[in-house]
């Protein structure tokens, strides 16, 4: 039997907007491969200019994970617009708490899964946020993903479709920091 490989064995790196062009390539490669068998899909091939869009926003903070030189998983997004926190429209009554963290795309090689991957990539990404809340957008065709994502604290809110072209996504939020 092989040992069982774990994600604490990987370096994890921290990137911000002005690594884009060092990084988003990478993205692309990590993306495709994680999603190989969903990439007829035009929305899916549109991932990147999601890469160039979040990116480009001076908060933009990623995590790759790396094991030796081949990445293996990321995590990404950016703060949120003050005043323009879209998800409170889910919620009646909506927290005090405003400073948002949108946090935009978590992907994670076949070879990795189910290893603890996401998870960590997920806490490094929100490790030392100055946010009070994190937001995300999952698919409702993914129940699983949904799950993992509560068993770390988020709850759905309402469902959106931002895109004519993508999946109604459930809206997930929980505060920071993560428990």
């Amino acid at each position: 039997m092989e040992p069982r490989v774990t994600a604490a064995g990987l370096n994890v790196r921290h990137f911000t907007h002005t690594d884009l062009p060092e990084i988003r390539q990478t993205l692309i490669d990590v993306h495709a491969d994680a999603l190989a068998d969903e990439m007829d899909d035009p929305f899916n091939q549109r991932f990147p200019w999601f890469v160039d869009h979040w990116g480009g926003l001076p908060g933009y903070s990623c995590v790759i994970a790396y094991d030796g030189d081949k990445a293996v998983g990321f995590a990404y997004g950016a703060p949120g617009s003050p005043g323009r926190e879209w998800w409170r429209e889910h919620l009646d009554p909506a927290p005090e708490k405003h400073r948002t963290f949108s946090y935009s795309e978590l992907a994670v090689i076949p070879a990795w899964r189910k290893q603890g991957l996401s998870e960590r990539l997920t806490r490094a990404l929100m490790a030392d946020r100055d946010e009070d809340l994190v937001v995300l957008l999952v698919d409702t065709e993914h129940p699983r993903v949904q799950a993992l994502y509560e068993s770390w604290g988020f709850r759905k809110v309402g469902e959106r479709q931002p895109f004519p072209d993508s999946p109604v996504f459930a809206v997930m939020l929980t505060e920071l920091p993560l428990k």
